[in-house]
């Protein structure tokens, strides 16, 4: 058994991914502004706490209900993801932080907020996206997203080499076209070959094992492009 936080858990890969877990009989901290889809499971093996990722204060109960309750954390894996889709000319200063703001600040500062409680042998995942990759294709629309996923990767390569002798373990899974709610705001109307539950599958038995024979890793999980 397991303890697992999750962010981005109210629809898509994080909410599929706490079931999941839940049911596999561990223990899930699930994190995310809108907590109503899990809580109506009523899953015993599921907490839930409403934090926007952006308010460091918020933050504080993740780390609070870990202390009280847990004391430490095998799996962190972050999930939760914020895109802005305009062309480059009409994204505004505002747009570049709101969309950091969760997918780069909200990640450092989450996992800063539980160092203490990793151990030695322990995972944290990251998922990112193909369009952080450098030299894959990009996308018009997307400079704001794509350029965060990017910052991400680079956060969580320095990580693993920081937190090495420590023995935790920092990897990357970039993650391409997966049939999502986010995936329709970046590409509407396109038809993934991999659903949300297939994709959480994957990303469980990575977060579980992937930690045995990758470190500061980025993996390439897709199959189509976009």
């Amino acid at each position: 058994m397991k303890n697992v936080v999750i962010t981005g858990t109210s629809r898509g890969i994080g909410y599929e991914l706490a079931k999941l877990f839940a049911n596999q009989n561990h223990n899930v901290l699930a994190i995310s502004r809108n907590t109503e889809p899990l809580v109506a499971l009523n899953h015993k093996n599921i907490k839930t706490l409403s934090v926007d990722l952006c308010k460091n204060d918020e933050i504080l109960q993740v780390t609070e209900f870990v202390k009280n309750n847990w004391k430490q954390v095998d799996i962190l894996i972050n999930n939760a993801g914020k895109l802005v889709n305009k062309p480059f000319t009409e994204l505004t200063s505002d747009d570049f932080l709101e969309v950091y703001k969760v997918n780069v600040f909200g990640v450092a500062e989450l996992t800063k907020s539980l160092i203490p409680y990793l151990q030695k042998g322990s995972h944290v995942v990251t998922i990112s996206s193909m369009g952080g990759i450098q030299g894959s294709m990009k996308f018009p629309g997307l400079a704001a997203y794509s350029s965060a996923k990017g910052a991400v990767i680079t956060l969580s390569e320095l990580l693993a080499e920081e937190y090495k002798e420590q023995q935790i373990a920092f990897n990357v899974l970039a993650l391409g076209a997966v049939q999502t709610e986010m995936l329709q705001e970046a590409f509407p109307g396109f038809q993934a070959p991999v659903s949300a539950e297939e994709m959480a599958n994957y990303i469980y038995n990575f977060s579980l094992t992937g930690h045995q024979f990758y470190n500061g890793k980025i993996l390439q999980v897709s199959s189509t492009t976009p």
